[in-house]
């Protein structure tokens, strides 16, 4: 039965995603203000179908967290869960993301017209300064920054690797940083077929806030966000 309810999933998800896409892409061109809505009905949408297909429900905690404001959400990266997930539970959010993602047909194209930031791997200061302007362009429209400091998707439990970028971006824009960590890589796993029954936690945790040092900074949002996902790996319900 979890083979047959993954695969059931599994093509509603690529389906729906699709359409949306393409729908998304006709509204980019008529209405571009409006992508954020289409974004959150897509989010809102495929994670209901999880639910009802698979069994899996999430739970958001620490929304009291989140400035009323400007800022930055740092956020711990297991899954393609939280990228799609990531309309359903904040309100703004635009994605810093690697320039290749822009490339994809319709998908690339539509996050440009959203507003989201891209970062050319290997760019060194250019990247950089890219990135940050975009992220002032950004908190401008009055929309909350989605960063993954870790660059890429890690398995629960591994050694972290953050990288300074996050640390760079708080210092330039001088607004809070919203530590997140959640334990979706145990039921939604790098390149798994299978969409195991369970509860997907998603922390988000006190804000760091602005003024620090960038190492400060850094230190804490690390300590933070592993401390927290170690709970919820321990604590995840399957």
């Amino acid at each position: 039965m979890l083979v047959v309810r993954s695969l059931l999933f599994n093509v509603f998800f690529y389906v729906f995603t699709a359409l949306c896409s393409l729908l998304a892409m006709m509204l980019a061109i008529v209405w571009p203000s409006r992508l954020m809505q289409m974004a959150r009905l897509w989010s809102h949408g495929w994670l209901y179908v999880y639910k009802l297909i698979c069994r899996v429900r999430y739970e958001v905690d620490g929304t009291e967290n989140i400035p009323s404001g400007m800022c930055i959400i740092a956020m711990k990266h297991q899954s393609i869960w939280e990228s799609c997930a990531v309309f359903a539970i904040f309100g703004r959010p635009i994605f810093v993301l690697k320039s290749e993602l822009m490339w994809i047909p319709i998908f690339g194209w539509v996050m440009k017209r959203m507003g989201c930031i891209s970062v050319r791997r290997g760019a060194g200061r250019l990247a950089l300064a890219s990135m940050i302007r975009g992220a002032r362009a950004a908190l401008a429209r009055g929309n909350q920054i989605v960063i993954f400091p870790e660059g890429t998707r890690s398995v629960p439990g591994a050694p972290p690797s953050y990288k300074s970028g996050v640390s760079h971006l708080y210092a330039a824009l001088q607004v809070s940083c919203v530590p997140v960590a959640l334990n979706s890589g145990i039921l939604w796993p790098r390149r798994r077929f299978l969409r195991p029954p369970g509860v997907i936690t998603v922390s988000i945790l006190p804000a760091i806030p602005a003024g620090l040092s960038r190492q400060q900074m850094l230190d804490r949002m690390i300590l933070d966000i592993e401390t927290a996902c170690q709970q919820l790996n321990d604590g995840a319900t399957v």
